[in-house]
């Protein structure tokens, strides 16, 4: 089945990055990508430009996007691969849900931060905000400058307390893309699993039994973030998943204040599901 996938841009090389990861993951499977950029400008400002400047602002941005798509088309070269693009003037989060309802889309592929790359901040204001309202399509967030690697070991931490069912069809997806292992991380804060929590465990199990899949317990030695980031580096794991869900862990790093450093860095590709309930 064709993908349709979706890849924000701000022209940065941030963005660049993370389009040319999405090739590559996606190099044999038959894909239409689409580059969309944002051109909303405040009312404000509008009221202070001429129309013919809005208008020449849209044909730059046009361009832009024109070029990008010959770029990707010349470094791609990929039969499989066909490319489209989308200049909006919506905010880029309804530019996002917009092309997605509009194009079935089945992921967004997008780079940490942008233009402004603000120092000791992992995460910019507007991967921020798509990752908190994000609740139509899987994002995965892919870290500056990162180079492309196979992804044979996918991580995913869960503290038991949910039952899990379709919210993890894109795990599923990455794994069969080749082959990979999923590595099932629990931080233990229990002398003992919650008899919820077992059950939980038991269907996960039940529900990953046609993949390659492990259980792994690490202890709770202060912050979540360290001992994922030691799980992450210590398996060798190319992608970390996780499901975005009302007091998540994914909620508590969202949270933090832009301007502060956010102890959360994943060194690889982060791939947030938003949750179906």
């Amino acid at each position: 089945m064709k993908k349709h996938i979706l890849l924000p841009t701000d022209f940065s090389d941030n963005a660049w990055s993370a389009a040319v990861y999405a090739l590559k993951l996606y190099a044999d499977e038959y894909c239409t990508f689409y580059f969309l950029h944002s051109s909303q400008l405040k009312l404000s400002s509008m009221s202070n430009m001429s129309n013919k400047l809005v208008r020449v602002m849209a044909e730059n941005a046009t361009k832009e996007l024109t070029e990008l798509k010959s770029m990707a088309e010349s470094t791609d070269a990929n039969a499989n691969h066909n490319f489209e693009i989308i200049l909006s003037s919506e905010d880029m989060l309804d530019a996002i849900e917009t092309a997605i309802n509009k194009h079935n889309i089945d992921l967004v592929v997008m780079g940490t931060k942008g233009t402004t790359k603000a120092k000791g901040v992992f995460f910019g204001s507007n991967t921020i905000h798509i990752i908190k309202k994000m609740k139509l399509c899987p994002i995965l967030i892919v870290p500056d400058e990162f180079d492309f690697i196979t992804p044979k070991q996918i991580a995913f931490p869960t503290d038991f307390n949910r039952f899990y069912g379709d919210e993890l069809i894109p795990l599923k997806q990455f794994a069969d893309l080749f082959n990979s292992k999923i590595r099932i991380i629990h931080i233990s804060t229990e002398d003992q699993l919650t008899e919820a929590q077992d059950y939980n465990l038991a269907m996960l199990k039940a529900y990953l039994q046609d993949y390659p899949h492990t259980f792994h317990w690490m202890s709770d030695y202060g912050k979540k973030e360290e001992a994922i980031k030691d799980f992450v580096e210590e398996l060798d794991i190319n992608i970390l998943t996780m499901i975005n869900y009302e007091h998540s862990f994914i909620e508590s790093i969202i949270k933090e204040p832009i301007i502060k450093h956010i102890g959360f860095q994943p060194t690889v590709p982060f791939l947030v599901i938003p949750c179906v309930n």
